[in-house]
Order: structure tokens, then sequence, then C-alpha cells
């Protein structure tokens, strides 16, 4: 596939394709990145696998696919510690709540899990969910836990989803996936070096031991902020 720009000329993708609906998407990704003249290898979920197919994947990355800890080559010697060390960055797209749910707990019950513990490369999630399952308490947890170790975070958008309902929790485009990944890997991460401490969401602060003055901010915007100034190499606390 040749490349027009090769802006990811000579890096190695390590793409991990999560279960959902949003899981097709992951195939133009696929296609930006080799435009772009970066090398991809997959992993699909067994919920990824319901929407994708190992073939079609290995079609466009040219590339062998893994799906299954214990099939992998080399496993015998630690071939999964090889395929997350083996890329530059590791890309969760799309990431569901399941699996940065399993992310946050440090869980390691498959391959997508096990490598994603095990690498020692940068992580970059795409979050595509139902917009009740984005703004769950226990998956802004998850993402907030997921911030403060230096997970860099590209969308959701907000939209009609497959589901019928409406709100943040579409997948981003792939597009915008690809600007993020560029990002991560050309240079430039400005706030490399830097702490910084973003606070989010709501306030209920007194005024006497009746009156208080509150705000009901969902803390959206405040997690945006937390994703930007990741992706620009800084140390984030939310």
């Amino acid at each position: 596939m040749a490349a027009v720009s090769a802006r990811l000329a000579g890096r190695r993708v390590l793409l991990v394709i999560g279960g959902g609906i949003a899981a097709y998407k992951a195939l133009e990704l696929i296609r930006l990145i080799r435009k772009e003249g970066g090398a991809v290898r997959a992993v699909i979920t067994a919920g990824g696998e319901k929407f994708v197919t190992p073939l079609s994947v290995q079609a466009l990355c040219e590339d062998r696919v893994h799906t299954d800890l214990f099939s992998l080559t080399g496993e015998s010697e630690m071939g999964h510690i090889q395929l997350s060390r083996s890329a530059d960055l590791v890309v969760v797209a799309p990431a569901s709540a399941d699996l940065l749910a399993k992310m946050a707990a440090g869980m390691a019950d498959d391959l997508a899990t096990t490598l994603l513990l095990a690498t020692d490369k940068e992580v970059l999630v795409a979050p595509a969910m139902n917009v009740r399952m984005w703004t769950h308490p226990a998956t802004v947890a998850n993402l907030e836990t997921l911030l403060r170790r230096g997970v860099s975070v590209v969308g959701p958008e907000e939209g009609p989803m497959a589901c019928g309902e409406f709100g943040p929790g579409r997948l981003a485009e792939p597009a915008a996936i690809l600007e993020a990944i560029v990002a991560r890997l050309d240079g430039e991460r400005i706030l490399a070096g830097r702490h910084v401490v973003v606070t989010s969401g709501p306030t209920h602060e007194p005024i006497d031991p009746v009156r208080y003055i509150a705000n009901r901010s969902s803390g959206r915007q405040g997690h945006a902020i937390a994703a930007a100034l990741a992706r620009r190499g800084a140390r984030v606390t939310l």
C-alpha cells in the first residue's frame, strides 16, 4: 500500500480491536495508518470477532492477526510480551466499557488485556459505548485511573448511536484517531516532563451550615482537557 504523506513511515502500531458495533471502523483506521506509511499488527478480542473477521483485518494489515493468548506463536517464550513491545504505540479501538474496566483493574484474562498489562509502550484508547455506560460513575472512575497512569484518550464523539440513543459515546472517526496517533508519534510532546493538575466534575461549597453553592458539571470537559494534555506528553493528575 503506497504511502502519500508518510507521516508514520517506519512506525509500528499495535491495534487492539475491542467488541462493539464500532469495531468495523477499525478497518478504515488500518487503511489510514498504512496510507501514512505505518505498519499495523492487530489483536482482536473475542467480542471484536463478533463484528470483524481476522481474515478481513489480516488482508488490510498484511500481517498475521492474533486472537488467542494460548495459540500465540512462541508463547512458551512469552510471546505476548514480545508482541506488546514490538510496536511504537498501542492503540485500543474501539475500547468498550468492559475493556476499559479490565485495563483499570489490571486484569489479564485474554491476549488483549495481557499485552496491555505487559507493554512498556504508550497506550492510546478510543472509547465506544452507549451514552449511559459512558457517563456511568464506574466508567468515569476507570477513565480517571487510566489517565493518571498516562494512557491517552481520543473521543468519544457525540451523536446518534446504533442503539437509537443520542449523546457522547460514539467512537471517534478513524481520521481523528489517526491524527491522535500521529501526534503521539511525531514528536509533538511539548508538555513532556510537566505535571498538570486538572479539576473536574461537580462542586458543593458550603457558605454556612445551611446554605451552599453548587454546580452540576458532568466533568466531561475536564476529562477532555486532561486527555489533550496527556496526548502532548504531560503527566496528568485528574
